[in-house]
Parts: structure tokens; C-alpha cells; sequence
């Protein structure tokens, strides 16, 4: 059923752009620390060279880059033995209705899917590789107000299902557009996540990590909306949370919680 959660699905580690050292060392680590084999997709990118090169200096002779840039190679049989071989598979940003146009539904979507259902590998993605993790996806919008015009939205590939994700979330101003897409798609979760910020999501919770904040929209309260093809939105009685590293948010229930899985198991040690 869309929306469902997988309390077994592997871990995702989703920033919203512009990531620093410590969350990209984080993902390594989740990957595997000294034995990870990464991953670096860059088909996001105008210029996958320069992208994959980027990340590459970062997580070190672990990882590897595996260019597709069409769907011919996002179908092709090389693709398969790199991507089992890996423990890790990180997207990069540019432009996320490329990532779905090249790999949505091809043999590369259907073996991630794969990986990640059964915990085989981490997967990971920054700005655009972070929007496309929805299964309704964010692609633009920046017109002014709480209308069906200020967002614009397109299938994702749906890695994390029942949400809606929004990147460069605070840096950017986008608050309207993520109320606007809400209000459009109501059943959805809305999660803007600010630049150097990320959510760590494993089964039904995640947590959140990095220097600024994730703001959650959940409309299910709502006691009305109205989306008129033109003009302002009506979102009444929509809930509206700012979680900065040091909470958890249950996805099944719908509620922020203060303290992370990690602080919890510290505590126990």
C-alpha cells in the first residue's frame, strides 16, 4: 500500500545538500568504516565527472563511481555485479528528475530496491539525491504563497515511502512550497531538511543528524484543506514540527520524539 512502512528496510541517510565532512564520514561508516566498497552515482549532475570526482576525494579508495547517464546503461548487466559488490550506494545533487527519468524502472532501480529491502547495502543521497528518495517527489516551485503553483511535483523513486522531501530546506526558503505540496498530497509527510542536516531513516523512525534542522508538515490532523486551481491554499489544524539533531521521529505514529536511537544505546552502554 503507498504510504506503508517497512519496519525491515535498510537504512537511508538523506541530507539536504551541501554536506559536511561528518555526515559523508557518517556514511562511509554506516557503509562499513575501513571494509565499506561505496557506491557514487552522479547521473543527477550536468557534470558527473566533476561530481563523482568530489565525492570520490571524500570517502576515500573505498568507493567507486558507476556513471549512468542513460537507461541503456542503467539497464545494462555490468551494472548488477558492481552494485551487489557494494555496501554502500550514494547519490549525488543536481537535478533530480534526471535521476528518475534515467534509472526509474529500470534493472538499476529494481536491484536497489532489492539491496535495500533486504539490508544489503546504505543508501544515501545529497540535495537532489535526496528528493528523489520520495515516492511523490519535489522538482521545483519558488513562486510566492501557499498555492497549487508554488510547487511542482513528479514521481520519485520511492526509497522511503509516505513522504515528501524538500532540500536546501531553510537556506532556500522553502516552507511555502512544502505546505503547498502537503496540502496537494496530504497522505504524504512532508520533510524539509536544511543544508548540512540529515535524517538517518531505519524501519519506521528516523533521526535526526547534522547542523541545522528538519521540519516535518503532517496534514493528517487537518480539519480542512481546499486546493483551488488558482489563488491561495486552505490548511487548517496542520501540524508543523522543527527537529534538530537530538530527536527521533516515528513514521508509523506520526510523533517527534527527543532523544536519538544513538543517545538511547549510548545511555544502555
Amino acid at each position: 500500500m503507498k504510504g506503508s512502512v517497512d519496519p525491515h528496510r535498510g537504512r537511508l541517510l538523506i541530507m539536504g545538500g551541501a554536506a559536511g565532512p561528518g555526515l559523508l564520514a557518517l556514511f562511509a561508516e554506516l557503509a562499513g568504516g575501513a571494509d565499506a566498497r561505496i557506491v557514487v552515482i552522479a547521473t543527477a549532475s550536468v557534470e558527473p565527472e566533476a561530481a563523482e570526482a568530489t565525492h570520490l576525494e571524500r570517502f576515500g579508495e573505498n568507493a567507486r563511481a558507476l556513471r549512468i547517464t542513460t537507461r541503456a546503461e542503467a539497464n545494462a548487466p555490468e551494472v548488477e555485479p558492481v552494485l551487489r559488490a557494494a555496501t554502500g550506494v550514494f547519490f549525488t545533487g543536481g537535478d533530480q528528475e534526471r535521476i528518475t527519468t534515467v534509472i526509474g524502472g529500470t534493472a538499476t532501480d529494481s536491484l536497489l530496491q532489492e539491496l535495500l529491502a533486504a539490508e544489503a547495502i546504505v543508501l544515501g543521497g545529497t540535495s537532489a539525491g535526496a528528493a528523489m528518495m520520495s515516492g511523490t517527489m519535489i522538482t521545483g516551485g519558488d513562486r510566492p504563497g501557499v498555492t497549487a503553483a508554488s510547487v511542482r511535483t513528479g514521481p520519485g523513486l520511492e526509497f522511503l515511502p509516505g513522504v515528501l522531501i524538500d532540500q536546501h530546506f531553510g537556506e532556500r526558503g522553502r516552507l511555502n512550497r512544502l505546505l503547498s505540496a502537503v496540502a496537494c498530497y496530504p497522505h504524504e509527510l512532508g520533510l524539509g531538511i536544511d543544508e548540512d542536516t540529515a535524517i538517518l531513516a531505519e524501519g519506521d523512525r528516523f533521526e535526526v543528524l547534522g547542523s541545522g534542522a528538519v521540519t516535518v508538515v503532517d496534514a493528517g490532523a487537518a480539519t480542512d484543506i481546499a486546493v483551488p486551481p488558482t489563488g491561495p491554499i486552505a490548511l487548517a489544524g496542520a501540524r508543523i514540527h522543527v527537529l534538530p539533531a537530538g530527536y527521533t521521529f516515528h513514521l508509523t505514529g506520526r510523533r517527534p520524539v527527543a532523544g536519538t536511537p544513538a543517545a538511547e544505546r549510548e545511555r544502555a552502554a
